[in-house]
């Protein structure tokens, strides 16, 4: 499996575990979309919550240049580590939801 191929698995298995995860309050849905000729990978949620609409990403993730881009992550504790540990190196990903002027803080710790 070429080094494409397998960030493209890792990415979807750590959405589609989110996905499998419910929320505590509240009747809101959780979606994978999963565009592998673009590699565009997201978590989105839909829904009401104390009589207030839910809906946009909790995760969204890009692969391009032969790295894997966080656009957004609103999982509480991220899930840098969990790409890291399922088998892609650090320094093939970026936060890319920080400003460039963090440049330091463009890999998880």
């Amino acid at each position: 499996m070429d080094t494409r191929t397998s960030y493209r698995e890792i990415v979807k298995n750590v959405i589609s575990k989110y996905a499998r995860l419910r929320p505590s309050h509240g009747s809101i849905r959780l979606d994978t979309v999963f565009d592998e000729q673009q590699d565009h990978y997201a978590l989105m949620q839909s829904g009401w919550d104390r009589g207030l609409r839910v809906r946009g990403n909790l995760i969204y993730v890009t692969l391009r240049d032969d790295k894997v881009y966080i656009e957004y992550d609103g999982i509480e504790r991220g899930i840098g580590d969990e790409l890291i540990k399922r088998g892609i190196p650090k320094d093939k990903i970026v936060l890319a939801f920080l400003s460039p002027s963090n440049e330091k803080d463009l890999v998880p710790a």
